[in-house]
């Protein structure tokens, strides 16, 4: 596991590239485990602040409480279709899983849950130069850094 601080000191270019995807829009996708062990999505908004991925859920959801039982997440970028007469100008997509750790609440929000993320893995996938291949960068705890061209 990994702080973002921690990627973006290792991988400077790779990290500004998945914070661009995450930054193109306020929704972001968000996937929990519910109490059975199967997978529930929520919107989520998602910011970058001293080093770290954080987040917030109001308090009573069932988002925060599927959290608190079990902190396993995913976290997809917004979703953003590709220009129909250029692809290569498509940004792409962003999406990393981890751990949820829980950190304090502000004052203002009693209830609410607020959280850092705790990297295992995360990726950024966009058109490739010339547009007949995809390119799919990524970093997780066992490999670090890899770059793969998919035809």
């Amino acid at each position: 596991m990994a702080s973002w601080h921690e990627i973006e000191k290792d991988q400077s270019e790779f990290a500004a590239k998945v914070k661009a995807r995450f930054d193109a829009g306020t929704n972001k996708t968000i996937a929990t485990l519910r109490r059975d062990g199967s997978p529930r999505i929520s919107g989520t908004e998602l910011a970058f602040t001293d080093g770290e991925m954080t987040f917030g859920s109001m308090g009573g959801s069932m988002k925060l409480l599927d959290i608190r039982r079990d902190p396993r997440i995913a976290i997809h970028s917004p979703t953003l279709e590709p220009p129909a007469d250029h692809p290569e100008q498509w940004l792409g997509e962003a999406k990393l899983a981890g751990t949820a750790i829980e950190i304090p609440a502000r004052e203002e929000h009693p209830g609410a849950g607020f959280f850092r993320v705790d990297i295992r893995e995360v990726s950024v996938v966009y058109v490739g130069e010339p547009t007949d291949h995809l390119v799919v960068e990524s970093w997780d705890a066992t490999h670090g850094y890899r770059r793969r061209a998919r035809h």
